[in-house]
């Protein structure tokens, strides 16, 4: 295979990767704490048939070099975790968080994923958890024939419970914090887990040590801009067809070699 006709074959490969990760963003946009993905491109090995600074005579040295790109590939995929918008509902069971941090949730093999959906819901046993009906960490336990449930923006779980029995305090919801929270695995279910990249969760205080402050009654919504997304489809598209244009030119360019040699 010609060279320029494998270097426009990873710009195809390349392109259609990041139409996947536009898809994805796109068929997100409606999803609790969703963050946006970016895919991250990056040239690959050069041949370097002249080297810059080498020397053409004894006199004489080359100011540029000769060196011919091979090719661009998806080096990674990196998560925006910029805040999204706030969806009020109304619900004493919704939370949203304003900064940093990440509600702790526990796993069924004993470990702790980390999610900025604060849909939570309540238990057979009062407890409350994720929609898919695991448990919110520290746990939080809401005793039977409360009145109401009040959440602070430090995390403070108090309710007013009946007949009278006044308002107490039963828990206090902390948040996880990365050095590096683009490093964090995804794994569906609006979860996402520590990882090598990451660094080591600091679990703090909602509003303290620059952890974000809690919300109740609210959603963060996907911070996905569709309008934005729809840009990077059509220049995707674009880039897409040019590299199948370079394909096309080559083939064409070989076939009148072969012809007329």
């Amino acid at each position: 295979m010609d060279a320029s006709m494998w270097i426009a074959k990873t710009g195809l490969d390349a392109q259609q990767t990041r139409m996947s990760v536009i898809s994805n963003n796109l068929a997100n946009v409606n999803t609790t704490g969703f963050k946006r993905d970016r895919a991250n491109f990056e040239d690959m090995l050069y041949q370097k048939l002249r080297q810059p600074g080498a020397q053409n005579t004894a006199t004489e040295q080359s100011p540029t070099g000769l060196m011919l790109g091979t090719g661009v590939r998806i080096v990674s995929t990196e998560k925006t975790h910029a805040q999204g918008s706030l969806v009020t509902t109304k619900n004493a069971l919704d939370l949203s968080v304003q900064g940093e941090g990440f509600f702790q949730i526990a796993q069924n093999d004993g470990t702790i994923a980390y999610t900025r959906d604060g849909s939570f819901k309540l238990s057979a046993t009062g407890q409350l958890v994720t929609s898919n009906g695991a448990l919110l960490q520290p746990a939080i336990t809401i005793p039977a024939n409360v009145m109401s449930i009040a959440i602070g923006q430090d995390g403070t779980v108090s309710v007013e419970t009946a007949a009278g029995g006044g308002t107490q305090v039963i828990g206090q919801i902390q948040l996880a914090r990365f050095a590096n929270p683009a490093g964090l695995q995804s794994m569906g279910q609006n979860l996402l887990k520590e990882s090598p990249a990451s660094g080591a969760p600091q679990v703090g205080i909602p509003g303290q040590a620059g952890t974000g402050q809690l919300m109740q009654g609210a959603l963060e919504a996907s911070n996905v801009n569709v309008v934005e997304e729809m840009v990077n489809m059509i220049e995707t598209q674009r880039a897409y067809e040019i590299n199948s244009k370079a394909i096309s030119a080559v083939d064409g360019m070989l076939r009148f070699l072969n012809n007329n040699m």
